[in-house]
């Protein structure tokens, strides 16, 4: 969440910063600003609002010429309201210190506290206005801005991505991490510091990732690392991989709606050199040195949040139903403050998007801490799950610039699929049994092409329903954490009330709240329990309810009963929500579309949640 981009170098710096916020904008925010250091002197612009309005405001000005250094931030409110005051960057109450910051100071009241005595005076309701205040304070007894601060962050407690100017030091800028993602970009004689690579990939492919607890000191030639207790660290430059063009909307109107064309294309990539379908066996690299430890566990533990923590509970029928291994899914945000009981015969699997999400750090973290093999299903390269577990995949979507995730949703549940066949075969599921189930998942991609050639047709039903006030999106066994991503990708856009269930549940509370006016949505794929959701269907029905079902191509029973139908292919039962969830995609899209809402960048949410 929020975004970071600084500049040191030979080039005006505002246009660099600029263009690298808006590049960061999907992560979502809601006020930004600048600092440039220009003259022995840092001049800052914030504003609430989008980046365009502070980009009118500067762009022209002349008063921000001629910058030596300078840095932007686009912030998503955690302490204090989002205002001109609070956004990013803050200065000291001298003006010599400026900083931005994502994450949370947890330990800033107390450090307020003790520099107000110490005559500070502050302009802000935020945590992070602390940070250049203590800085500015070290700076009176310690010789130069890279040991101010690192000599603060030892008397700091939380999280931070942090990026620091000094008006007296313009040929320097000091980055450091604590539990939120930073980079720096590595050019010839300039250096770009940012939150995420897509504010840098414009201009270098050259990045160094930091680590937490470690900071940068860095100039326009050069750079040194060390820990925060002054351990020296080498650092290794590697090189980002995505293109420009994989980050610009190419065509569609929205980020999102591109990302859902894509996932044909996207599944394919995450089973490329993986999937052998005629020998019915999987090749998973990163996952070959634990493959024993997979086999002989007593308990797969799958976590993540949102999205993430849907495709878990997929994963869950797919794991214990094929390849007969027991598992649970948890939420990482309540993972390490309920004691969990796990041990070394315990696999854990830590599934984002991002690689960077602070609760399923945290969750890994204690995993690790209790010797259980930790292992990720991440789709950012380089990020810190994929650094600190034992191994894992990638899911190789490409960069997700819509904040409600799709793209990774889908490719998350082909490395699930991918994951349980490979354990299932190393089991002993004989190679016929395991061809069925490679040609099926190797099927998915066409069928999914098939589901978004009715895009025209889904777009004409949400105008019916787009001013709804309320959904129930219903489904059964694997189908049932389809629903809750139906719901939830409803809600995320287009902010309708909508809740997910399994259909069997409606009866014991929802069934309460059906009406006319209720849209009902039923996920009901011809499988082992289709009669048991007709009967679901019914009682709705009976109730009068308007019932919207996700149906396969050869079902004629659902026309008796449904007022509208989507359908699509039929597909083996546990890979068949990666399908059943696309025309759910879409119908969000549309409906959030006809009420004007910002399909991209919704109100309230951010792409990477770095808090807690």
């Amino acid at each position: 969440m929020c975004g970071i981009v600084g500049y040191l170098g030979f080039r005006e710096p505002l246009p660099i910063i600029l263009d690298g916020l808006r590049r960061l904008e999907y992560r979502g925010y809601d006020s930004a600003g600048v600092a440039l250091n220009r003259n022995g002197c840092i001049t800052v612009r914030k504003s609430a609002g989008k980046v365009a309005e502070l980009a009118a405001q500067v762009e022209s000005n002349p008063e921000y010429a001629g910058a030596r250094a300078g840095m932007g931030h686009s912030r998503w409110a955690t302490h204090g309201e989002p205002n001109d005051v609070n956004a990013h960057p803050h200065v000291d109450c001298t003006g010599r210190v400026a900083v931005i910051h994502n994450g949370i100071i947890e330990n800033y009241a107390a450090l307020k506290t003790q520099l107000q005595h110490r005559g500070h005076v502050f302009a802000s309701a935020t945590d992070t206005e602390v940070l250049a205040h203590l800085i500015e304070d070290f700076l009176r007894t310690t010789p130069d801005l890279y040991g101010a601060v690192k000599a603060s962050l030892r008397e700091v407690r939380g999280t931070y991505g942090l990026v620091v100017m000094d008006a007296h030091a313009p040929e320097v800028m000091i980055a450091a991490r604590m539990g939120s993602p930073l980079i720096i970009g590595v050019g010839e004689g300039e250096h770009i510091i940012a939150s995420d690579a897509a504010a840098i990939v414009a201009h270098t492919r050259q990045v160094v990732y930091l680590n937490d607890g470690e900071v940068s000191e860095v100039r326009p030639d050069g750079m040194r690392t060390s820990t925060i207790f002054d351990v020296p660290i080498s650092k290794e430059i590697t090189n980002v991989t995505i293109e420009l063009s994989q980050i610009e909307r190419g065509g569609y109107e929205h980020f999102m709606l591109k990302e859902i064309h894509e996932q044909p294309e996207t599944i394919r990539n995450g089973m490329r050199g993986r999937l052998r379908v005629e020998d019915g066996e999987v090749k998973l690299g990163g996952l070959e040195h634990v493959r024993d430890k997979l086999v002989q566990a007593k308990r797969i533990v799958l976590i993540g949040c949102g999205t993430s923590w849907h495709a878990g509970l997929v994963g869950e029928y797919m794991l214990e139903q094929i390849a007969k291994v027991p598992v649970e899914v948890e939420y990482a945000s309540e993972y390490r403050y309920r004691s969990p009981l796990v041990g070394k015969d315990d696999v854990v699997f830590l599934i984002s998007q991002s690689g960077e999400t602070a609760d399923t750090l945290a969750a890994l973290r204690e995993a690790k801490r209790h010797g259980a093999t930790v292992l990720g299903i991440v789709n950012v390269v380089g990020s810190t799950i994929p650094r600190e577990t034992d191994g894992g995949m990638y899911v190789h979507a490409g960069p997700e610039i819509g904040v409600a995730s799709t793209k990774a949703f889908t490719s998350q549940l082909t490395a699930l699929g991918l994951i349980t066949i490979m354990i299932a075969r190393a089991k002993g599921l004989p190679r016929e049994e395991a061809n069925v189930l490679t040609r099926e998942l190797a099927s998915i991609p066409d069928k999914v092409a098939r589901v978004l050639a009715q895009s025209d047709a889904i777009k004409q039903l949400a105008q019916e329903f787009k001013d709804s006030r309320n959904f129930l999106f219903l489904g059964r066994g694997a189908n049932f954490p389809v629903a809750l991503e139906g719901a939830l990708k409803l809600k995320e856009i287009s902010y309708i009330h909508a809740e997910g269930y399994p259909a069997a549940e409606m009866k014991h509370g929802p069934i309460a709240l059906i009406d006319e006016h209720m849209p009902v949505v039923f996920v009901v794929p011809k499988d082992a329990i289709y009669e048991k959701v007709l009967s679901n269907i019914h009682e709705v029905r009976a109730r009068k309810g308007q019932i919207i079902a996700i149906a396969n191509e050869d079902d004629t029973e659902i026309d008796k009963l449904a007022d509208h139908v989507i359908r699509v292919p039929r597909t083996y039962g546990f890979f068949g929500p990666i399908v059943n969830v696309i025309p759910l995609q879409l119908l969000a899209y549309y409906i959030a579309v006809a009420r004007g809402t910002n399909v991209d960048q919704p109100r309230n949410l951010a792409k990477s949640v770095t808090v807690e």
